[in-house]
């Protein structure tokens, strides 16, 4: 049998096979393309089945090839990487202006783990009923004048207060198997139940001490909309720490410099400070923004500490 991982617990995963759910185990290890990783199973991934005897549990004997993933380095393991999702069409980030704040740097890190699987990203701002003050309508600007120009889209929504919330989603999600991440408390789990009434993921109160995300979502789950198509729920991530990528290849998932790409004077241009750097003077001239080069020069130091 063939299925499609819908949920992760562990040790053990369920997986919906044609019109139906099974409980399945794996069999043995899985050596996967030299990745080290937390979870050797995703949710999203496609795997064959086999029925355990007698029982309505059954066993996961293959892992079939991954078209996609978003991945990260595991914050508990050094050297390990955990797979967020996978087999995906798109991943949509919730982001928020305050109570957590999500910053540039994790947008940035987030895409660029998307855009090294060519995976379309949506930025969605939510909490838009609370956004309040010159400080914040001027953060809000910057999302829709960095980011859309390359491409992304940028929805503003109130997950808790929009009455038209699944309209003004629909468009974007029908048909496809989409990814919701960002941190905790930026309002994924009650995005999807406005969504996916029937998913009932459980939500809770911002901390109030310290303003952070409290973690509902335990384990990354599936949930099929009635529409067609899927989301993938995930647990909050603190932090995105990005899988080693070589210097020389970091520019590629920046849409904005990746257009510029082959036109330096050297090959091997890191685009900081070699002369005859097209990169730099696409900068000065103003088509690179500030914001996303500095998010670039940052990712490429924190690689050359781990090298």
């Amino acid at each position: 049998m063939k299925g499609r991982v819908i949920k992760s617990t562990g040790s053990w995963y369920i997986v919906k096979s044609e019109d139906r759910i099974l409980s399945a185990r794996l069999k043995g290890k899985f050596k996967q393309e030299d990745l080290k990783l937390t979870n050797p199973i995703a949710v999203g991934d496609w795997v064959e089945l086999e029925k355990e005897a007698g029982q309505e549990t059954a066993v996961i004997s293959e892992i079939l090839p991954r078209e996609n993933y978003v991945i990260r380095k595991s914050t508990r393991k050094q050297h390990f990487s955990h797979i967020i999702a996978s087999n995906l069409d798109q991943a949509i980030l919730v982001i928020t202006m305050k109570k957590p704040r999500t910053s540039l740097g994790f947008i940035d890190r987030f895409l660029v783990s998307t855009e090294s699987f060519r995976i379309p990203a949506i930025l969605v701002v939510n909490k838009m009923d609370q956004l309040d003050g010159e400080e914040e309508e001027e953060w809000l600007q910057d999302i829709h004048e960095i980011y859309e120009p390359l491409g992304y889209t940028v929805l503003e929504v109130s997950a808790l207060k929009d009455k038209d919330l699944k309209e003004k989603f629909l468009p974007f999600i029908q048909g496809k198997s989409s990814l919701i991440s960002g941190h905790s408390g930026v309002g994924k789990s009650t995005l999807l139940n406005a969504l996916i009434p029937e998913a009932s993921q459980e939500t809770k109160e911002i901390s109030g001490y310290s303003a952070k995300g409290v973690h509902t979502t335990t384990f990354a789950e599936m949930f099929f909309l009635a529409e067609g198509g899927d989301l993938i729920d995930t647990p909050g991530i603190k932090e995105f720490g990005i899988l080693d990528i070589e210097e020389n290849e970091l520019s590629h998932y920046f849409p904005e410099m990746r257009e510029y790409l082959g036109q330096c004077k050297y090959n091997n241009c890191t685009h900081t400070n070699e002369p005859g750097c097209i990169v730099l003077k696409k900068l000065e001239e103003g088509y690179i923004h500030p914001y996303r080069y500095r998010s670039y020069v940052n990712i490429l130091e924190e690689e050359d500490t781990h090298r």
